[in-house]
């Protein structure tokens, strides 16, 4: 079961990010430079009232009274049904969400590597692209083969 302490983590190692709010919940942004606003790529999502009576209405999810949930940015509503068939034991959405690049997690449904795998891949969706190949290169050296010689 992850956390909201395992999404500041994961979210904070990554560039230029920082931890704000966003209507009195924490979310976790990509620093913008100049007047831009920051876009935020995670985020803490509390199910409204509304929300909890269209998914039990609809069968589609059964959720805890107190839970709150992550919200996380994808590339594109492709992208979001992908990941939507993909992880239907962990990631949902709801009406509320229709037609916006954005699925919802519960975190007391997801392990450590998927959880990586959503904020790393909200951070994509949203990052600047000088910045993203700037990680995508970090990655590259970082997770490639050993250099020769050093075993």
């Amino acid at each position: 079961m992850a956390t909201f302490e395992d999404v500041a983590r994961l979210a904070l190692a990554l560039p230029e990010t920082e931890e704000t709010t966003s209507y009195g919940n924490v979310s976790w942004a990509v620093r913008s430079r100049g007047k831009a606003k920051s876009k935020g790529f995670v985020w803490e999502r509390p199910l409204s009232k509304k929300d909890r009576q269209q998914l039990t209405a609809a069968g589609e999810i059964e959720v805890p009274p107190d839970e709150v949930i992550l919200a996380a940015r994808v590339e594109d509503l492709a992208e979001k049904e992908a990941v939507l068939a993909e992880h239907p034991e962990a990631v949902f959405t709801t009406p509320h969400f229709n037609g916006y690049p954005a699925v919802l997690v519960r975190l007391d449904r997801i392990g450590e590597d998927l959880l990586e795998e959503v904020v790393t891949s909200a951070w994509l969706a949203v990052a600047p692209k000088k910045l993203a190949d700037e990680l995508a290169a970090t990655d590259d050296t970082t997770s490639g083969p050993p250099a020769p010689g050093s075993s």
